[in-house]
Order: structure tokens, then sequence, then C-alpha cells
């Protein structure tokens, strides 16, 4: 925000002709002591009445102590007195500004800057009336007329920088960021290393992701011990966002040690903050708990203290205590730009979608066209835009089996609880040995429900036809599913399904009908140890009966590219073994190490690749040697269109039978086919 900068006139040519017994009034109208100030000259006009200057300068003293209504009035009457007096009538348009009435004041100083226009004052105080009301362009142009006139006044030169602030900020605002770091630097002509303007290019660098320009402008920025400290705490953010964030905690402890010798509220508060942030960004969820309980006995209800705990609750997978946090920050300050962005954050954790949504809508009425806010805002809407998907691939195996499939599924969110899916999928197999071979059309039609936050009910209906050579069927298609988080970190998936065997041309032809009953449980820590475990119950139509139980144990190594590793145990049993028809054996193990790593290759393109060995045993038979592993790249064209290339092999134990190995290659298009959701309107968001 820029700064208002009052044009204060001294010592004016009338001034001058004063008698001398006023100087002490103008000294103290100098120095600032406008209440005093305006003590001795209402005194001295109780004894001259009619003295303009006296006059004056009590009227200034008035507006100045905090009266400027009272001040206006004054000047008005003077100019009736004297009309079209020029040091009155700037006398009066300047209470407009102590008032901060400046669209009152507007037209006066233009009315003023026409009949004297070469007259410092008044071009200087109009550039600065237009300032303040945010026409930065034009006020610029004024403050050049100004300095044209006094081309070495300091007063005119802070007001074109604090004018040159103002405009970078609206330019940031509007995600101008080259114009913006233009309007800064130009400050520098008339102040070389500006403080505010090092904050602000450094500001800017941190929001457009340049961690190196901004951690130079810290440097420069350390010129005094309480400056140094500010500059590490800055330094620490950057190094946050260049990922680095075991560095940025390195920073910010030294920053603590400096700011425990320097007597600074302010600074030693913005201190800590940083340090308990790089705490929570390591991961040292404990130690930033504890730090934040000691700071809060000695800052009770400050809102950077409530901050740091929502913080650490979205962190931990706690939102609603995060939500409590931040509903504490408004209740101190509705307009707290954290806490309602914040809040936002934290009710879409808790999936809470619609009041994150109304949430994020107050931040911008706040702060208008806030990047973060308008960002939020734009992927809650990416997740809610109706969208079709096609999933091409081709796959083969050591058993001579081919197939080509394709699934194109429309997805149409109606609202934030309420979605719908149609999906077509075409399987081609063949047999290049017997020549055996099939097809299948499925037609799916999905619904879901969000019965209450993070509880979602999702069931699909459909129809399966198979051809085999001269014979056909069709069966229907179920899948019934629950998903919900009993406790915070835990997924828990209950679910239900009916399918048809496609794998290959005999398994279509013998018509097996699966009904799977099972359940998924995911269970994640603050520790970076997470447990999966999948149970599942099959029936089939011949007969045969199979139970699954895999589990893995995983630990998540790194975040950023987010390296994850683990032991997969898998146990399959089936109640009956047809070797001849499918694998099915009486009692199958395996167990593999894995890893699964996901980063991004640029800002659009991102990869994956999976990768697991082990052993497995099928019965009695001696243990044998399994590897699998997959690979993916995407790529995202444009935030509505993403394309996904990936590759997968494998030769553990599959539906066929021990001992085969598969191969798939891939590719996957997502189009969000609409702009916007389609209950974006009801939402008032435009």
């Amino acid at each position: 925000m820029i700064r208002n900068l009052v044009f204060l006139i001294l010592l004016t040519s009338s001034f001058l002709k004063a008698q001398s017994d006023m100087t002490k009034g103008f000294g103290l109208l100098e120095k600032g002591d406008f209440q005093e100030a305006e003590l001795f000259f209402g005194e001295y006009i109780k004894t001259d009445t009619n003295n303009k200057t006296a006059l004056l300068c009590y009227g200034r003293a008035v507006g100045l102590s905090g009266e400027p209504q009272k001040a206006t009035g004054l000047f008005s009457d003077l100019l009736e007195d004297y009309p079209g007096d020029f040091e009155i009538l700037i006398n009066y348009n300047e209470s407009y500004l102590w008032a901060k009435e400046y669209e009152q004041a507007k037209p006066l100083y233009a009315d003023l800057v026409d009949k004297f226009p070469k007259k410092f004052g008044a071009v200087l105080g109009y550039a600065n009336t237009l300032s303040n009301l945010k026409e930065y362009k034009l006020a610029l142009s004024w403050v050049e007329k100004a300095i044209e006139l006094q081309p070495e006044n300091e007063s005119a030169k802070i007001s074109r920088k604090f004018m040159r602030l103002g405009y970078a900020n609206e330019f940031v605002n509007n995600q101008q960021y080259g114009k913006g770091e233009q309007t800064l630097k130009k400050i520098f002509e008339d102040f070389p290393d500006d403080k505010d303007v090092l904050i602000n290019l450094a500001n800017l660098y941190l929001i457009i992701k340049q961690a190196d320009k901004a951690k130079s402008m810290y440097v420069r920025y350390a010129t005094t011990p309480k400056d140094s400290i500010t500059a590490l705490n800055g330094i620490a953010l950057a190094e946050h966002i260049d990922e680095n964030d075991k560095e940025a905690l390195i920073i910010s402890k030294s920053a603590m040690v400096k700011v425990d010798k320097i007597n600074d509220v302010k600074l030693t508060e913005s201190t800590y903050d940083r340090f308990v942030q790089a705490l929570i960004w390591n991961r040292k969820f404990i130690s930033a708990r504890n730090k934040i309980d000691s700071l809060e006995v000695h800052y009770p209800n400050k809102n950077w203290i409530l901050a740091l705990k929502a913080t650490l609750g979205l962190y931990t997978g706690d939102a609603k205590s995060s939500v409590e946090s931040y509903d504490r920050i408004l209740v101190n300050d509705s307009a707290s730009f954290d806490g309602n962005l914040g809040k936002a954050n934290a009710l879409f954790a808790s999936d809470k979608i619609i009041p994150a949504y109304n949430m994020a809508s107050q931040t911008l009425k706040f702060y208008k066209n806030q990047k973060d806010a308008k960002g939020f805002i734009n992927k809650l809407n990416l997740m809610h835009t109706p969208t079709i998907e096609e999933h091409a691939a081709y796959t083969f195996d050591n058993g001579n089996n081919t197939a080509f499939f394709t699934n194109t599924t429309i997805d149409v969110p109606f609202s934030t609880k309420f979605r719908s899916t149609v999906s077509y999928f075409f399987r081609s197999t063949e047999n290049t040995v017997t020549d055996n071979k099939a097809t299948s059309h499925v037609v799916l039609v999905g619904l879901q429900y969000k019965l209450f936050p993070k509880t979602v009910l999702k069931s699909v209906l459909g129809l399966n036809n198979s051809r085999f050579l001269d014979q056909a069927y069709t069966q229907p298609v179920i899948d019934i599913k629950l998903d919900l988080q009993p406790f915070k970190l835990q997924n828990l998936t209950l679910g239900y399904q009916r399918e048809v065997q496609s794998f290959n041309a005999e398994l279509i032809e013998r018509e097996i009908v699966q009904n799977h009953y099972g359940l998924n449980y995911n269970l994640g820590t603050n520790v970076n140890f997470g447990w999966y475990t999948q149970l599942m119950h099959t029936q089939q139509s011949d007969e045969n009966v199979r139970n699954l139980l895999f589990t893995s144990l995983y630990y998540n190594v790194l975040r950023k590219p987010a390296l994850k590793m683990g032991l997969n145990y898998q146990y399959i049993t089936f109640k009956d073994q047809v070797p001849t028809i499918y694998f099915s054996p009486e009692k199958y193990q395996a167990v593999e190490l894995f890893a699964d790593v996901r980063g991004k290759i640029s800002e659009k393109t991102t990869y994956m690749v999976s990768a697991a060995t082990g052993i497995q045993k099928v019965e009695d038979d001696p243990n044998t040697n399994i590897f699998r592993a997959e690979a993916s790249v995407q790529h995202q064209f444009s935030p509505r269109f993403s394309l996904n290339v990936y590759g997968k092999y494998s030769n553990i134990a599959s539906a066929t039978a021990a001992g085969f190995e598969f191969t798939e290659i891939g590719l996957k298009a997502k189009w969000l086919f609409l702009k916007k959701p389609l209950f974006h309107k009801k939402l008032n968001l435009d």
C-alpha cells in the first residue's frame, strides 16, 4: 500500500513577512508538534484576529492534530475574506487529504492546477491525490511535472517512489510481474538500494518462484543487524520455495540466535514464526508443537501463533483443528488474509468444498485479484469440471496372447456432492498360436454421491457383451464402493464388484463371472511410515472361491521428488485347482521389495517410475524370482488437457499361470471439455 504523503507547506511567502513572535509556532509546525502549535496559534489569534498567516497556521495545526473537517471549515471561512488566494486554496484542498476524502479533493486540485499550473505545491498535491486514489499512471505524469518545476525537491522524489511502489503492487496483483519488476527498479534511480524496493522485489521473486533472485535482494537488504535478521527470515522462505527445506531450517536457526540478542518484539515474533514454519516443513512435528506451546504462553491469542497451529494441523492431517484456529484468527481480524484463505484450505482438507469456495471468494473481496485465492478457486474448478478421458493400450505376454483395448469415460459433476460417469470399454484379444479371438464390449453408468465429508458412495452398473467366434453372451456388471476416512490419516474402502473374466480369448469363452467382496485400508502416519492392506473374497460362477491378502509396509524416503520404498506380501488361495483353465493354486505367496518415485521434469511435465522384485512360491514348488516395473510421463499441454504415456512389465503370477511374462504399453488423455463446473454460476464466482 502506498503511504499517504502529506504535502506540508513550510514558510510560504506570507510567512516570511509575518511577525517575528510567530517564529516559535512555525518551529512547532515544522517539527510536527501539531497540538502544541494549535495551542500557540489559538492564543495568538485571540490578540490578532485578522492575521492571515496566523489563521492559516492555526488551521494547519488543527487539521494535522486530528480534526481535518474543522480545518476545512476554517479555511473555507478564510476564502470568503480572501477569495482566490493560492495559499488558502492549497491548504483548503490539503485538508481533504488529511481527512482521506480523496474523491472530494481530486476536482479541487484539478481546478487549482488549471489556475496555477506553475505552482509546485498545487501540482504535487494533485499528484498525491491521484496516487491515493490508486490512479498511478496519471499520478506519475503529474509528479514528473512537479519535478520539472523543482528538480531537486526531495518531497516530490519521495512521492514518486511511493507512487511507483503502489503501481508495482498493482501490476503484481494482476500477475503482470515483468511490469512490476521494471517499475520497482526505476526507484533505484532516485534511491539506490532503497530498502522498501529491495523487500518488494524479493517478495515479487518469491511469488514467481525465482528463489535465487529473491535471495540476492535479501543479501543487499542486510546492511544492519536488524535487517540481516529480516533477510535471513526471507532467505529461509526462499530456500523452502526452492525445495531446500533442510537449508531453510539451518538458516532459520541462525536467525533465531541473532534475534535473541536484539530487543525488537515484532522482529522476534516474525523470526520465531519462520523457525516454527521451518520445523513443520521438515516434518519435525513434535518439536514444532512443543515450540508453539511454549510461545503461546508468552503470546496468547496472537494471530501468528494461531496460524502456526493451523499450519501444523494441515500438515498432520488434523484439518478440524486447523479450521478452529483460523476461526479464532478471523474473530481477531475478519479481514486477515491468513485467516480467510487459510480457512479455505482447511475446509478443503476437511472435504467441505462449498464452504471452501465461499472462503476463497471472501478472500478476494478483501484482496482483489489475489493470486493464491484465484489459484485456489481455479483448483477447485478443475476438480469439478466435466471431463472426457481416453485410455488406449496394447498388451502381449509369453503365452502368445495379444490384446488391444480402449476405454472412454465421461465424468460430469453436477455438484460438489453428486457426479455421474458414462464409459465404454472395448477389448479385442487374440492368441497367435491357436488363432482364438474374442472381443468384449462393456457399457457402464456410474453415480457417485458424497454422503458426508470424506464419505463417498460409488456405484457402477452396466452390461458386458462378449463374443467368441460365433458365440456371444451378455452379463450384467456391478461395482459398488464406500470410501470413507474413519480417523485422520486413515482411509477405508468397502466394496462389491461383479465382473466377467476377459484377460484372454480362452477365459472370455468360458464366461466366468466373478463376485468380489473387498476391503482396502491405508494407515498413514506423521513419521513417514504407512501401511496398506487389501482383503478380497471372490466367488466365481464355476463354483470356485478365491481369497486374497495383499499387504504393504512402506516408508516415504523423500518428499520432492516423492520417493517411497517398502515391502509387499501377497497370499492367495483357491478352493478348487483347475490349472488347465486358469491359474488357481491351493496356496500362493509372494514377497517383494519395491520403490516408487514421482517428480517433475519441468513445470508441466511429470514422471513416475515404480519397480519391485522378490520371490514367489506356488504351493510346494521351488521359489522363483519375480520382477515388475512401470514408468510413465505426463505432460500438461494446458490446464484443460493432459497426455500420459506409460509402459509396464511383470512376470508375477496372474490369472493365466505362474512363470508368464506380461507387457503393456498405453496412452491416457484427459480433456476438460467445459471451461467451468456446471454449478459455477450458482456460487457467484464470476
